[in-house]
């Protein structure tokens, strides 16, 4: 039985990218019953009901049947959470668990920097390549020889997209280990009930006449809700935006919007609320700005509900290989807001133009970005290694 680590920022209960792909990997490999598995990560404050996680607390617990080791954090230094606990659960892993398989989730350069001792050891290594360092640039500069350290280990590198591939000055310098691996979403977690029907039925009639737009995912500053907030200002009151979502600039988003009734927050909602609003809403808004946002599954559940995106155009970034310009959505120079507005007021002006990408949308999800093409490529992956 092949044993198989994955060691990722974080998990479940917190949610992201990241998060749900290291649990879809994890969830392929369990179903096929060939392998053991262990995901090691950081810990962090979060809940999802009765499952509590204190971000200070090292523990053992597990999801989905796996088991997961939680390392408690005393601080973050530029986004990095530092664990004094991390070191020797690794050690303990890879010593007594000893894997088969190592798969990183990048970029996490604590966590590389005590992986590297290891890299001497027989495993296959699988490096996903979320997203190259490019907030913190001087963080990238110091870690370059580290980054170069992890590519030539790497027996496979993921990425999102190709286009991530094409844009990443390190990916596309080692492009014969590359593979594309697509972020995938759940047909089951997107499962319509007639309860979400009906609160979607309630939304729709608490806004009738209105065109609703909707967007969700963590207020940080590359997801570029703070132009989604600024672009409202172009639009007219046949217009209401819809936010899910919350973080650290939740509070700065709302001063922003003061006075702008079309805007409303919703903080966090359960997976039901959220297909309520896919279901609902008429447009999908998706402003992240950065390559940091290097696929985006709430761009490809929406979607999956067949509803055209608007998005900004993103070098590099896996949203506009999501997006498709003028096929799925509309895309629009990055951070323009009055364009961002302009292509929502299109799509508002034209309910065939609505429909006729939102069914491209959706076609293209179900081709594309769904479980089963995720388990089909994660499975000859670990057979090909």
């Amino acid at each position: 039985m092949k044993k198989i680590l994955q060691i990722s920022n974080y998990l479940y209960p917190n949610i992201g990218g990241i998060e749900q792909v290291t649990r879809d990997i994890a969830h392929v490999l369990s179903a096929n019953g060939n392998y053991a598995q262990k995901i090691i990560c950081f810990n962090e404050t979060a809940r999802d009901g009765d499952y509590v996680c204190h971000r200070n607390e090292t523990v053992h617990d597990s999801v989905d049947g796996i088991e997961v080791i939680r390392c408690g954090c005393i601080t973050k230094k530029f986004s990095q959470s530092i664990s004094l606990t991390f070191p020797g659960e690794l050690k303990r892993l890879m010593e007594e668990f000893d894997p088969d398989v190592v798969v990183f989730h990048y970029p996490n350069p604590f966590q590389a920097q005590f992986l590297q001792k290891y890299f001497k050891k027989k495993f296959k290594f699988v490096l996903y390549w979320h997203l190259d360092i490019v907030k913190q640039k001087r963080l990238g500069r110091l870690f370059y020889g580290q980054s170069i350290r992890l590519l030539e280990r790497a027996d496979i590198v993921l990425a999102a997209s190709p286009l991530y591939i094409d844009g990443s000055p390190f990916l596309s310098r080692y492009r014969n280990k590359c593979r594309v691996l697509s972020y995938c979403i759940s047909g089951s977690r997107m499962a319509v009930t007639g309860e979400m029907e009906r609160k979607a039925g309630q939304i729709r009639s608490d806004n009738k006449n209105k065109i609703i737009c909707f967007g969700i995912g963590r207020h940080v500053s590359y997801k570029g809700f703070n132009y989604l907030v600024d672009a409202s200002k172009y639009l007219d009151d046949r217009f209401v935006i819809f936010i899910g979502g919350s973080g650290e600039l939740t509070e700065e988003l709302q001063a922003q919007a003061a006075g702008d009734k079309k805007i409303v927050f919703l903080g966090r909602i359960s997976d039901a609320d959220l297909i309520a609003f896919y279901i609902a809403m008429d447009i999908l808004c998706f402003p992240s700005i950065a390559k940091n946002e290097g696929f985006g599954i709430a761009l490809a559940e929406g979607m999956f509900f067949g509803k055209p995106a608007v998005t900004f155009h993103i070098p590099g970034s896996g949203v506009n290989y999501v997006n498709l310009q003028d096929v799925t959505g509309l895309e629009v120079p990055n951070g323009d807001c009055k364009a961002y507005a302009d292509a929502i007021k299109r799509l508002a002006d034209h309910a065939d133009l609505r429909n006729k990408m939102g069914l491209a949308a959706k076609r293209r999800v179900e081709k594309l970005f769904m479980m089963k093409s995720f388990k089909e490529n994660i499975l000859a992956m670990i057979q090909d290694l």
